[in-house]
């Protein structure tokens, strides 16, 4: 039988055995797609923060004659090839996730979209990589490689919520009613964590952490712009303590409560680093944690908006 008649007989039993129901092994995708692409950005951070950012000087090759990082390269080397190799992890977690959503692919097409969005995000951040290389790590096009990251952890957070039925249209987790004010107090803190994030890109592209020691900065006045960065980071601050504040004063319980409480202790976290990196001049560990503070605060966000706007109103 030759393989051309063999092909459909084996995807009819393939697909045989995959799930018809969102079952566990869907949902343990959907969470190290999120793990992943928090990771990456915590990854994304150390190539820089260690000056790794030209650790292999040509793409998509790492070097001109090699593939991966050599001996020779040393540790930098080692670490621009390892946040590369993480890329094509993340790239296999949404291909297998679209694989076990093959049957569900018109009856979840939220998933099945989600998933798709994250598949086809890999490409393009190569291509913005490979850019960022062969631009000597130009600062704007390092903060597009950045918010792009940001992009994907808010996609993954949605795919977590509504694999395991918290939100949207197939919403299993019963949600308490909600005061109206709710959906747009969420919706405000998700809008201003996206623009303290996006101003922060700009705050690091003036500021001494340029991934190398001949890359360009973008020539703003870091002292300003931190100060510009921190407003956005005041009112998502303000929000977080209006929408907690509706929780308690309607005795609410649930999904909105725990996820108004964990935006809270990020937001207070995030803020104490950003302070403490401030006044003892940006150090590399505090600026890493800041990153990783970014990646949770804009996971947090979502989760508390994506929550609110699927609950009831009273």
């Amino acid at each position: 039988m030759s393989t051309a008649f063999r092909l459909p007989q084996f995807a009819g039993r393939l697909a045989s055995r995959l799930p018809r129901t969102v079952d566990a092994s869907v949902r343990r995708l959907a969470v190290a797609s999120l793990v992943g692409q928090t990771l990456l950005v915590v990854t994304g951070g150390a190539v820089r923060l260690t000056s790794s950012g030209l650790g292999c000087p040509t793409w998509p090759r790492c070097t001109d004659t090699s593939l991966v990082n050599t001996p020779e390269m040393g540790i930098h080397g080692f670490i621009e090839f390892g946040n590369r190799l993480l890329t094509f992890a993340l790239a296999a977690v949404a291909a297998l996730m679209l694989v076990y959503l093959w049957n569900l692919r018109k009856e979840r097409r939220d998933l099945f979209l989600l998933a798709l969005g994250l598949l086809a995000s890999i490409p393009a951040q190569a291509v913005i990589g490979g850019i960022t290389v062969l631009t000597n790590l130009n600062p704007w096009v390092v903060g597009l490689h950045f918010l792009v990251s940001m992009a994907l952890v808010v996609f993954a957070t949605l795919l977590v919520n509504r694999a395991f039925g918290r939100t949207g249209r197939f919403r299993t987790l019963p949600l308490a009613a909600l005061p109206g004010a709710m959906r747009p107090v969420t919706a405000a803190v998700a809008l201003f964590s996206a623009l303290a994030v996006m101003l922060g890109v700009v705050v690091t592209g003036a500021g001494p952490h340029a991934g190398d020691a001949d890359a360009p900065r973008n020539g703003l006045d870091w002292d300003l712009f931190s100060h510009i960065h921190a407003v956005p980071a005041y009112l998502v601050t303000a929000g977080t303590l209006v929408a907690l504040a509706l929780v308690l004063l309607h005795r609410i319980r649930g999904p909105i409560r725990t996820a108004a409480l964990g935006l809270l202790a990020v937001t207070v976290l995030q803020a104490a680093i950003g302070f403490t990196q401030y006044y003892n001049g940006i150090p590399v560990l505090l600026v890493a944690a800041h990153m990783l503070g970014a990646a949770l605060l804009m996971g947090a966000a979502t989760n508390a908006w994506d929550i609110a706007r699927s609950s009831p109103v009273k």
